[in-house]
């Protein structure tokens, strides 16, 4: 009867206990799940600002690459420029002899020119000319008219023998002044191509470089975020741990005040309960999701004109204008094209063998009218000169092509700058 009433007295004891310690209980163990919850959404921002700074890594190397195609494209274009300018100091030199020459040649036409006037005017009489036959018939005499007869034939002959000497020499003076205008000619154009190719490159090197900046910067802001992030992740996982502990301290407790006011049995049932317990904690734990990964592929077309198109469409983004580019392996490999140099080697893809300069290329194929454009019909451009720029129709409107101050991209030929330098020529192949 006394084991019955300790019992009972225990039991109600045990309950009083128990009443009195649940809502501390219950209280920090909505803070933990607070603590949890905010845990959680602060992993996800860290795998945010992890991506954030991967994109932008990953963004810095292929802009780093970029950068080092343009650096070589300057220093390539620099030297061209360099060899251009030699050259066309060698031909003003050379254009300077041809304009003594061409001084000395206009001296002895104007020398003979005054000797002609001069005997033109011996033989005017009263300010009349007199032919050679008036003079051979106004002899005095025979002897006066054989005498009369030698001199007209030697002044004809000479005569003869100036104006064909003047002819010659008037022959020669339009060659060579032909000749140095066409040398200034093509040293202008080459030299307002390079300038305007190397304005262009140079433009494109400093946006290059403000967007690594700007890519650096954000790497920087997202590092610094994750960092923050991390740090209050840190606090909370800490606050996390004292409010385990405290939950642990309180439980220890009780086990302890039923362990010595009630009997052994009671004693296993608080076992089990903390077994439970401990399970139910560890089911609570959070994991974080796995990032989808999608694959995706893009399939061109081959053969043909489709591959003339498409040919260049990896370069896109990924190449540079290098004025002379594309004749080589090596320039092919680093992406390095000139209008022309672009066309030849996309026409090579699919198997045509064109030329590799638009005076080339516009000569070539089949001119056909405008509005009959097809996909991989050349079109060309009033650049710098007439004809100074060429690329592939990709049809819509638009071509492909390698221009200075974007490298291999496409372009509308509908609005802007190409739609008014387009000419209206277009060539199939």
């Amino acid at each position: 009867m006394l084991k019955k009433k300790l019992v009972a007295l225990n039991t109600t004891i045990l309950l009083g206990l128990g009443s009195f310690s649940v809502p501390a209980i219950n209280a920090n163990a909505e803070t933990q799940a607070n603590i949890s919850q905010q845990r959680s959404d602060l992993k996800t921002q860290i795998s945010d600002a992890e991506i954030k700074i991967v994109e932008a890594q990953e963004k810095l190397t292929a802009l780093n690459e970029q950068i080092k195609r343009v650096d070589r494209a300057v220093e390539e274009n620099t030297q061209l420029i360099k060899e251009t300018k030699d050259k066309i100091a060698a031909t003003k030199k050379e254009v300077a002899e041809l304009e003594a020459e061409i001084k000395e040649l206009k001296e002895r036409i104007e020398k003979r020119n005054t000797i002609l006037k001069d005997r033109a005017r011996t033989f005017q009489e009263n300010g009349g000319s007199v032919d050679y036959v008036d003079v051979l018939l106004g002899a005095a005499s025979f002897k006066d008219f054989v005498d009369r007869v030698g001199a007209v034939a030697t002044i004809m002959e000479a005569d003869q023998d100036l104006i064909a000497s003047n002819e010659a020499d008037k022959k020669d003076l339009e060659g060579k002044q032909s000749k140095v205008q066409d040398k200034l000619v093509g040293l202008n154009d080459m030299k307002l191509d390079l300038e305007e190719m190397q304005k262009q490159i140079l433009a494109q090197k400093e946006q290059n470089d403000k967007s690594k900046k700007e890519l650096q910067q954000k790497e920087q802001e997202n590092k610094k975020l994750k960092a923050k992030l991390e740090q209050k992740d840190n606090t909370l996982a800490s606050k996390e741990s004292e409010i385990k502990a405290i939950l642990a301290k309180k439980k220890q407790d009780e086990l302890e005040d039923l362990v010595s006011l009630t009997v052994g049995t009671n004693n296993t049932d608080s076992s089990a309960g903390t077994k439970r317990k401990s399970s139910e904690e560890n089911n609570n734990s959070s994991n974080n999701d796995k990032p989808t990964v999608v694959n995706t592929s893009n399939e061109n077309p081959g053969g043909g004109k489709s591959t003339v198109i498409t040919a260049g469409y990896k370069y896109i983004g990924n190449s540079t204008y290098k004025f002379g580019g594309g004749r080589t392996a090596s320039d092919i490999a680093n992406g390095l094209f000139d209008c022309s140099g672009f066309v030849h080697w996309a026409y090579a893809q699919a198997g045509y063998n064109i030329g590799s300069s638009t005076d080339a290329l516009k000569n070539q194929g089949t001119r056909v009218s405008a509005s009959e454009l097809q996909p991989g019909d050349l079109v060309f451009f009033n650049t710098y000169k007439t004809d100074g720029h060429v690329g592939i129709y990709v049809g819509g409107g638009k071509f492909i092509g390698s221009q200075s101050s974007t490298g291999v991209a496409i372009a509308s030929m509908t609005s802007g700058y190409w739609k008014d330098v387009f000419n209206g020529r277009v060539v199939r192949f």
